[in-house]
């Protein structure tokens, strides 16, 4: 075995005098593709936990229309590198690849693990300008491949169109299902981290990447959805395939979705999070990509925004596509939603996951297996770690103005209901009957034409009681535009400051520290003709179906 430099460094003596570990085996790995090169990462830690007999080394292979991303990537993980026109000089004893479409130079095996759920679709073809079937090499690497499948169903549809392939194939089972199942247990952290409060639904959009797909036919729905979903009760999250960051830079699908990121849009990043997001999730939305069939497979309630027509007849993927429930978009979005998580049953699709993924609690297990065996290395003793996936680290934008839904009941008791959307992702339009539409900004938004024609201003952070009023005038004279501005007092209350140059006091019965629920109350007195000065006023605001403050509202002094 060769000592080989890393790309971009100085050039290393080929001698064991420079090695720590024994290292009696070369394990390389085919870093063509990000979404190729994650999977990798995110198996092999858990094969070689512990093992000091097996070097790794990752070959760059750039020939792919989504190899972007992939050098950096593995810099963040401080992977050993060499370019692929190195791979020959180097000598594996085996070579270890997610991405299926390689041309790998020497003789030693080279083992397939597939990055999404076998071989359900047809892709293009790069060599050819034809499709493929995902996950089936090339005809010339066929008598080294040792493909790794999740189901004798898959086994089957090889013998049919590759006889070679079926023969030297591995039925592995689905690592990446298997890890799905163990990381339930983390649902409760991964909502956390997403920013998910007790009490609010989270919706995971999913896009694969490709002219049939989600993102592709449908853009502006992640807007769509934050448009027609309380800003209290729901979160929304876009998983994007790979291929598409990849090719398209997250700068671009930053600016494509600028107003739905103002609006509180997670993206999910290429390199970590989606299982988390779709373990954390009430609802997926989704097309004929994997993390779709993976949602449902694990008991979430699934529906199809798209489909493309290239899932492979007579898969279970294929069948996926035909009797999952459709989000009508010609419909209104929420009670489609509700429906759906309504009427879902947890063992919807039970029997599609188990015709697609085989021992789903020893698939590590097995993996490992055929990948020492491939090494010529005895296998450890101790079993395989199978981990729950890691938190997303996923930054979160601030909603600073919000279009505001208000409904009155003046009688009995006084009760105000507020449902408010993201004001970058709203519509312009006209009250309903019934309905007070107003917009409320908070004094630090940065969109000049949002707090100029903001109704209510906020004050973001509470202050002490002999301050409040002060500065409650203050930013209402900074936006003239506005009826009201309000601020929280460290006290617990709220001092909100009128256009006409009252100050209105609000008591609620548990202290408060935000200051739009008792702005919105005293702006829709105003606006309904309420008397605030002859007596105070009691009213119960009510937020959520499970979030309500009660406020009494008094003039203060002049």
């Amino acid at each position: 075995m060769k000592a080989l430099p890393d790309s971009g460094t100085a050039s290393l003596v080929s001698s064991d005098r420079w090695r720590t570990l024994p290292e009696l085996r070369t394990l390389a790995v085919a870093a063509r593709t990000v979404t190729s090169t994650v999977r990798a990462l995110e198996t092999l830690p858990d094969l070689l936990r512990g093992d000091d007999r097996v070097a790794v080394r990752f070959a760059l292979d750039p020939t792919s229309a989504f190899s972007d991303g992939v050098p950096e990537l593995l810099r963040s993980q401080d992977c050993r590198t060499i370019p692929w026109d190195q791979l020959d000089d180097l000598a594996p004893d085996l070579i270890l690849t997610a991405s299926e479409n390689i041309d790998a130079p020497g003789d030693c095996p080279v083992l397939v693990i597939p990055h999404g759920v076998g071989f359900h679709k047809q892709v293009p073809d790069s060599r050819t300008g034809r499709t493929r079937l995902s996950g089936m090499v090339p005809d010339g690497l066929l008598h080294r491949a040792r493909l790794t499948v999740a189901h004798p169903n898959q086994l089957r549809q090889l013998a049919e169109v590759h006889p070679e392939a079926a023969a030297s194939a591995i039925e592995i089972g689905d690592v990446c299902y298997e890890r799905l199942l163990v990381s339930k247990s983390q649902r409760d952290a991964y909502r956390h981290a997403m920013g998910v409060q007790r009490g609010q639904h989270l919706v995971v959009l999913s896009s694969t990447w490709g002219s049939t797909s989600l993102l592709a036919e449908h853009p502006d729905l992640p807007a769509r959805l934050l448009s027609e979903l309380s800003f209290e009760e729901y979160r929304v999250a876009l998983v994007l395939h790979p291929n598409v960051w990849s090719f398209h830079s997250g700068w671009k699908l930053r600016a494509l979705h600028a107003a739905a990121l103002d609006g509180g849009l997670l993206l999910v990043p290429p390199t970590r999070g989606w299982q988390a997001a779709v373990i954390a999730a009430d609802a997926v939305i989704g097309d004929h990509g994997s993390v779709s069939f993976y949602s449902a497979a694990v008991g979430r309630p699934t529906l199809l925004a798209s489909f493309g027509d290239d899932a492979t007849p007579g898969t279970t993927g294929a069948e996926f596509g035909r009797s999952a429930p459709r989000l009508d978009l010609t419909r209104a979005l929420r009670p489609q939603l509700a429906a759906a998580v309504q009427e879902h049953r947890q063992d919807r699709w039970r029997s599609l996951a188990e015709r697609t993924f085989a021992h789903p609690t020893t698939s590590t297990a097995r993996l490992r297996s055929a990948l020492y065996d491939l090494l010529k290395l005895t296998e450890p003793a101790e079993a395989p770690r199978v981990r729950a996936f890691p938190a997303p680290r996923l930054p979160r934008t601030r909603i600073t103005s919000t279009l505001v839904s208000a409904h009155w009941a003046p009688s009995p008791g006084r009760v105000l209901t507020l449902e408010r959307v993201p004001a970058a992702v709203s519509a312009p339009r006209r009250e309903r009957p019934g309905e007070i539409l107003f917009l409320a900004s908070e004094q630090e938004e940065a969109d000049a034409a949002l707090l100029h024609n903001a109704s209510v201003v906020l004050v973001r952070e509470p202050q002490p009681q002999r301050w409040a009023h002060q500065s409650a005038r203050e930013a209402l004279t900074a936006c003239p535009g506005a009826t009201v501005a309000a601020v929280a007092t460290v006290e617990g209350t709220v001092c909100v400051a009128v256009f006409d140059g009252r100050t209105i006091e609000a008591a609620a019965s548990t202290p408060v520290t935000d200051p739009f629920a008792a702005a919105a109350a005293v702006y829709v007195c105003l606006r309904e003709g309420v008397d605030v000065e002859k007596e105070a006023v009691r009213l119960t605001v009510a937020m959520t179906p499970v979030r309500s403050h009660t406020f009494t509202l008094s003039t203060s002094p002049r």
